[in-house]
């Protein structure tokens, strides 16, 4: 008996490391030799292409591709129908897979419907992508980003409050009293 959970119409490729407690839903493909931590929900119609590791309780919502060099942290959360890419850039007829690129994605980070992810553009922890943006540059930690090409607007808490610094570059989430400071353009917590 198998320590985790794969619907009936889910294809899991040979050298898969699959996780205690993850549950694979309908129609999702799992390809060779990749690693899936414990914990992890892999939604419906999911793409994970060979060789991505997935960390524990990553949360992977239905309609997403999860391409080659792609590796996600623990807790992370990729909302429906959001993607990545690989190659900067790809043509039919032009074999590039010795040109994947790496796309890191920090602890805790959370990703949102529909958003892009340009490969090489790593994804700091507890970042937050909102709902359709295009990242196309290096998303620093509890960094809020949105819009296409993305922008930063602002900062979230680990919690997932956003985040409003006062006059001392001081900040606290009122719902778990996390507190953090703003010092050189970077969010440090401090409690």
């Amino acid at each position: 008996m198998s320590a985790y959970f794969a619907h009936e119409t889910a294809i899991i490729d040979e050298g898969c490391e699959i996780g205690s407690g993850t549950k694979i839903w309908h129609f999702s493909h799992i390809m060779p030799n990749c690693h899936i931590g414990q914990n992890c929900n892999i939604g419906q119609n999911v793409v994970v292409s060979p060789e991505v590791v997935l960390g524990n309780n990553v949360k992977v919502q239905n309609n997403v591709s999860i391409y080659t060099g792609v590796i996600c942290e623990n807790d992370v959360f990729l909302g429906p129908s959001m993607v990545f890419t690989n190659v900067i850039n790809p043509r039919s007829a032009v074999s590039r897979k010795d040109e994947y690129k790496q796309t890191l994605v920090g602890e805790g980070a959370s990703i949102g419907a529909n958003a892009t992810i340009v490969c090489g553009n790593p994804i700091g922890k507890f970042a937050f992508i909102g709902a359709g943006a295009v990242i196309t540059k290096e998303v620093k930690p509890y960094e809020l980003w949105v819009g296409n090409p993305a922008k930063r607007i602002g900062w979230m808490s680990e919690f997932g409050q956003r985040l409003n610094f006062d006059a001392n570059g001081e900040a606290k989430c009122t719902e778990s009293d996390e507190k953090y400071i703003l010092a050189d353009d970077n969010v440090i917590k401090v409690q």
